[in-house]
């Protein structure tokens, strides 16, 4: 394992000259996405100290090499068949997650004991923590990262972010709530305990506002704690007056305040949103 990230970059480095069928290239790639596949290695992760995210681009390299040295092949699940580079993720039952007929989740994203899927898609290299639910329809991008105790609704689109290697996935943190048909893309970044009513886009270049004060407070990252909703705000430009997209914080709740859906509906009610 010490030597594997640098084993990685080195075969990135060098991938014009990969192709599939090459043993041993395969087998140290496929070694560090079976490392994604258990969780005991992660793409990314906010560092407690600094608060900003860490991306392990080796990780990235080895999804990306994963891809030019498989062959497509025929995948079949019950009924079912696929075509494709990479296999289902297996093993669900003894790693104590509840997956229903409808969802898949690809080998190389990493599920956590508790951890629900409806319906629903998980890609490679993505991260879904403890007891989180992704519900009907939600999609989880390439290695995205969702914390624990998250609940993604239903139609929610996760984006994921494979290429470059650097560039920093969406991150979820713990006891946050995405509404439903929300869309979190391009590394953009929902904090602990936030809560994103229904409809809500938010990338790295939609303003984060306080209601309260009119202030933006970030790009594409919506704080800890915070109830917000997609809005708009008004822009004049040199072909008129426009309504241009911007995410609008509502309230912010006390630290570790537990989710309580009857409220939060009020709160968003009361402002003409839903969850």
């Amino acid at each position: 394992m010490a030597d594997l990230p640098a084993q990685i970059t080195a075969l990135y480095n060098d991938a014009a000259s990969l192709a599939p069928g090459d043993a041993d290239a395969d087998a140290l790639v496929s070694e560090a996405i079976e490392l994604l596949d258990s969780g005991q290695e992660r793409v990314a992760y906010v560092d407690e100290a600094s608060g900003e995210v860490v991306v392990n681009e080796w990780l990235k390299q080895a999804i990306l090499l994963l891809f030019r040295l498989r062959s497509i092949e025929t995948i079949e699940a019950g009924p079912f068949e696929f075509a494709d580079k990479i296999p289902l993720k297996r093993g669900y039952k003894e790693s104590g997650v509840r997956v229903v007929p409808g969802a898949s989740a690809r080998w190389g994203s990493y599920l956590a004991p508790g951890a629900v899927l409806m319906p629903s898609y998980v890609n490679i290299g993505a991260r879904v923590g403890e007891r989180s639910m992704v519900d009907t329809w939600a999609t989880v991008g390439s290695c995205a990262q969702i914390g624990a105790d998250v609940h993604l609704a239903g139609g929610v689109g996760i984006g994921g972010v494979l290429e470059p290697p650097n560039a920093v996935p969406v991150i979820i943190e713990d006891h946050a709530f995405i509404g439903s048909r929300c869309m979190v893309v391009e590394g953009a970044r929902v904090g602990r305990g936030a809560v994103l009513g229904a409809g809500t886009i938010l990338n790295p270049s939609i303003p984060v506002i306080d209601s309260q004060t009119g202030e933006e407070v970030s790009r594409g990252h919506v704080p800890d704690w915070c109830v917000a909703v997609g809005a708009s705000r008004r822009k004049e430009m040199l072909g008129g007056e426009f309504f241009l997209p911007c995410v609008l914080i509502l309230q912010r709740l006390t630290e570790g305040e537990r989710h309580d859906k009857a409220r939060l509906n009020a709160v968003l009610r009361d402002h003409g949103v839903a969850t």
